[in-house]
């Protein structure tokens, strides 16, 4: 039985998890007597669970064909069709939406997006727990696969190990353990990171309740932490009751959206390694705390005119409410300080649209839940332009480092400025897109890259007049959709589905 069950899709077991977690919101609602969504959910949940039961018996005598080309177009057919699964009991719950916004929500949802069509008051609380579910499960869905697939694929950011070496040198032990079939690392990667991603999330579930927001608040927030959708019941953290210790805790989980070595199976350090040294952390907080260097300082050089406050306090609300909303957002989560206005009031900026829109491309660590470029492709950038500049000074001179330090300052800089430059395209194609179904250029642009960057709650801070996802037509969502789905598995694996050696053999 279990021979045979290994020959069943991969696509085919997601539909069933999700059926499965159907039954979350379904009991939810029916504690809370909404027994309209409740029956919605569980009705939806056995018929998808029947569903996939006849896939599985169809489909487990069939031989395995190439796993990894196949699990490609599984982690691509799990954005863009599992949604319609997912919308089913949500367009049950909301009559008057239509499965289109259903779907479009639900796409939303499991990018890790956070982007949403739905004022917080339209939605029972079930609703927002489903919304923010299908965003954990989406985040989990990624860093399983990033690691089980991407890596051996030579993707998501792994590229730079192994450009121009095809024996891969000093690259990960994740890009060189080919041992194994990708169906059989998908489960053991699973095993491995379930236990992490699940225990992070109930201990600051357990933590924001003790700091006094509700069940459903702190769930919805705890998993979109971990998860980076950004979703919430709310209209964000900032008007959550746990305040300003509630900040402090969310702060605090979503470090690990920085770096692939702080999940489990996520890559060792050697001998002569500490977490310290590790070039995603490092740059992270050079980011960060730039940001909040800048906001601050910026009050003493070109915002003189703004009332300075006697007291110390204010001052470090504003220092606070700016590294928390820089992490949040370079960890393309979206959650605003409540300490923001505070921030962007001090340094005399009344929108810094830029700054956040800069910090969302620039995006998390590979490997994690995070979207946008990637902080070691931009790490590999900027060695490679401090090399350039020392050879400037010294042309003669001979780098350190090793062969990984060198190989990551050359090959690896050349296919991260490759990548950025298909993430500039990107940009530009979907604001094009978008601006020809009738978008003016400011929204265009910026919801171009909330999208790309898997930043939704960008488009009601990057402009002067906050911006709705609801108020686009049709065919301007479904190409932010495509933006969504184009950003969460990034350009070179769309590519390399449409690369001939990829399909033989």
């Amino acid at each position: 039985m279990l021979q045979k069950l290994r020959h069943v899709p991969l696509f085919v077991f997601l539909i069933a998890i999700a059926a499965a977690a159907m039954l979350v919101p379904a009991a939810h609602a029916f504690v809370l007597r909404n027994y309209a969504v409740s029956r919605a959910f569980f009705y939806s949940g056995v018929l998808f669970l029947m569903l996939s039961a006849l896939l599985a018996l169809a489909t487990a005598s069939n031989p395995k064909g190439h796993q990894g080309r196949t699990h490609l177009l599984t982690m691509f057919a799990a954005f863009v069709l599992l949604p319609v699964v997912l919308a089913v009991p949500f367009n049950e719950s909301v009559r008057d939406t239509g499965l289109y916004n259903s779907w479009w929500e639900m796409v939303s949802s499991l990018t890790t997006t956070g982007a949403t069509l739905y004022v917080p008051d339209r939605l029972a609380p079930s609703l927002h727990l489903w919304r923010a579910l299908v965003g954990w499960m989406g985040g989990f869905f990624m860093l399983v696969m990033a690691i089980a697939v991407l890596a051996p694929l030579r993707l998501g950011g792994f590229e730079i190990f192994v450009a121009g070496n095809s024996s891969g040198g000093e690259a990960p032990s994740l890009l060189r353990d080919g041992a194994a079939e990708p169906g059989e690392r998908v489960v053991h990667y699973a095993g491995v990171l379930l236990p992490a991603y699940a225990g992070l999330t109930a201990l600051l579930w357990l933590l924001l309740m003790m700091a006094g927001d509700d069940s459903l608040v702190a769930l919805c927030h705890a998993m979109s932490t971990l998860a980076t959708s950004g979703i919430s019941p709310l209209t964000g953290v900032a008007g959550a009751p746990a305040g300003l210790v509630g900040e402090m805790l969310i702060f605090l989980f979503l470090i690990p959206a920085l770096s692939r070595r702080l999940w489990p199976g996520g890559g060792e350090l050697r001998a002569s390694e500490k977490l310290r040294d590790d070039p995603e952390l490092w740059l992270a907080a050079v980011l960060v705390g730039m940001v909040a260097a800048f906001l601050l300082m910026r009050h003493w050089i070109a915002a003189l005119d703004v009332e300075t406050p006697t007291a110390f306090g204010p001052v470090l609300h504003s220092l606070w409410g700016s590294l928390f909303t820089a992490l949040s957002f370079l960890t393309t989560t979206g959650f605003e300080s409540a300490s923001w206005d505070d921030a962007r009031h001090w340094s005399g900026l009344g929108t810094p649209g830029l700054i956040l829109a800069g910090l969302a491309i620039t995006g998390g660590g590979i490997a994690t839940t995070a979207g946008g470029v990637r902080l070691l492709r931009v790490y590999a950038l900027l060695r490679h332009g401090e090399r350039e500049l020392n050879k400037l000074v010294h042309p003669t001179s001979i780098a350190g480092g090793g062969p990984t330090a060198r190989k990551l300052r050359r090959e690896g800089a050349y296919i991260a400025w490759i990548f950025f430059m298909l993430f500039a395209m990107s940009i530009a194609v979907v604001m094009m897109a978008v601006s020809l179904t009738g978008l003016a250029f400011e929204p265009a642009t910026i919801m171009s890259i909330a999208a790309l960057s898997n930043t939704g709650p960008l488009a009601a801070f990057a402009a002067d007049t906050p911006l709705s996802w609801a108020d686009l037509g049709d065919a301007t969502k479904f190409v932010l959709a495509a933006a969504m789905v184009l950003g969460r598995l990034e350009t070179l694996a769309i590519i390399a589905l449409f690369n001939p050696e990829f399909w033989r053999g």
